[in-house]
């Protein structure tokens, strides 16, 4: 196969479908395969300058997330790509004991012998800042910006809540020692960046933090990325913003311009919200075309039969040509409930909705699914082996068309979103394809 110019792994598959649109709006043909894809989807999937894998390294212990990060970085090594980007969660949230962003590096690094790792920290578009190695973050599209850790969501987050704010000390307790290069630098004569970046690798630390706190700094940051990888791969850490990084160097454009405009549907569509965070539960109010069914989670784990009757109520709406959204109670925290159990649960549900709706042959052209966790598991079950771009309904928020060996699956689209992505309409824009 050819050699492509990007390879990627999303720690969680909303997260990996919007690299996957970032690098299809930079004009590189792109497919997110969901998992180590093999020689027959490979040939499938025909010539590609973008490979993603979506995972779900970020739910996983340090142990799992070797296991799960082991053949892709074997894969990767084999591709040859000069940029493997590891995309973690544009929030950086994460801990020593689950979706370690530390472990991730040491356990891809055994493969990609990365002489420098860079670590990009923001991503404009969707309000993620970094200045002078403190991130920052908007609640909710176009909404304030927080300090990461008093941000109201991130700083109480189930499962990795931030309480720092410095991406050299958060990153530090995960096992990273991480020097930086601070956005005024950015605007230094070329010759100057590219002493101060040898002056930063002369302390040998294990990776570099190069602050994104507005558009501009991207192409700095992309230049240098790029200028070493044309000597080596390169592991690269960060979200979505490493391949904006990468296209503003290539002169390309951080808009979807170069992608059509996906199309109303004209077929029930199901939802799920799973997401319990503020922005989520504002969309579920605002999805005023969407027959809504509340689903309680503690129900869900804890009685046997509940989930058929949800699965059921939302198969009754569909075969009624109603659209139909399935969300958690958003004002109950499920604090006392695993996290992981409701994500699988959750996918479960999801899943069986999709499964029982297209093989009993009726039309379901269209899925959309807020929740990293839920969405990873959903898809994961379906049988779906590959993503690709279908077009942009917010930044941030990807609609995706599945590859699938199965024919009922084949070309069902998806749009799969993190619980603060997307603005208040964002379950409408799901039916009128549009992001206006």
């Amino acid at each position: 196969m050819n050699t492509p110019r990007l390879a990627w792994y999303g720690d969680d598959f909303t997260g990996a479908t919007d690299t996957l649109a970032t690098a299809a709006q930079a004009g590189l043909r792109s497919l997110l395969f969901l998992g180590v894809p093999s020689a027959a989807h490979l040939q499938a999937a025909g010539p590609l300058d973008a490979i993603g894998i979506a995972g779900a390294a970020r739910a996983m212990d340090p142990q799992a997330m070797a296991d799960e990060l082991e053949p892709v970085g074997r894969f990767f090594a084999a591709l040859r790509a000069p940029v493997v980007h590891y995309k973690c969660c544009s929030t950086f949230d994460s801990a020593p004991h689950v979706g370690s962003i530390g472990q991730a590096v040491r356990v891809l690094n055994q493969h990609i012998h990365s002489a420098w790792v860079p670590i990009v920290g923001g991503q404009p578009n969707i309000g993620r800042y970094c200045c002078f190695s403190q991130l920052f973050a908007a609640a909710g599209a176009g909404g304030e910006v927080h300090r990461i850790d008093r941000h109201p969501t991130m700083s109480q987050h189930p499962v990795t809540p931030m309480g720092e704010a410095d991406l050299r000390r958060h990153l530090q307790a995960q096992g990273l020692q991480v020097a930086a290069l601070h956005y005024p630098g950015h605007a230094r004569p070329l010759g100057a960046q590219d002493a101060a970046l040898q002056q930063v690798l002369a302390t040998r630390p294990d990776a570099v933090l190069m602050d994104v706190s507005e558009s501009k700094d991207l192409a700095p940051v992309g230049r240098l990325i790029w200028q070493s990888a044309q000597q080596a791969p390169l592991l690269v850490v960060g979200p979505s913003g490493v391949v904006q990084a990468l296209a503003a160097h290539w002169n390309a454009t951080d808009q979807a311009s170069t992608l059509p405009a996906p199309e109303p549907v004209s077929t029930p569509v199901f939802a799920f919200a799973g997401s319990l965070s503020p922005q989520t539960a504002a969309q579920v109010a605002a999805a005023a075309s969407f027959q809504k069914i509340a689903v309680d989670v503690r129900r869900l784990l804890e009685e046997p039969g509940y989930a058929t009757a949800c699965g059921d109520a939302a198969l009754a709406g569909l075969a009624a040509r109603q659209h139909v959204l399935l969300h958690t109670e958003a004002r109950t925290r499920h604090a006392d409930l695993d996290a992981h159990a409701i994500a699988s649960a959750t996918g479960d549900l999801v899943a069986s909705v999709v499964r029982t709706r297209v093989n009993t042959g009726q039309p379901l052209s269209r899925v959309g699914i807020a929740g990293g966790d839920t969405s990873s598991l959903a898809v994961q079950r379906l049988g779906i082996w590959g993503l690709t771009c279908q077009g942009v309904l917010a930044p941030g928020v990807t609609l995706s068309r599945a590859r699938s060996d199965q024919p009922s699956l084949d070309g069902l689209e998806l749009m799969l979103k993190g619980g603060q992505m997307g603005p208040t309409d964002m379950f409408e824009r799901l039916l009128k394809g549009t992001a206006s």
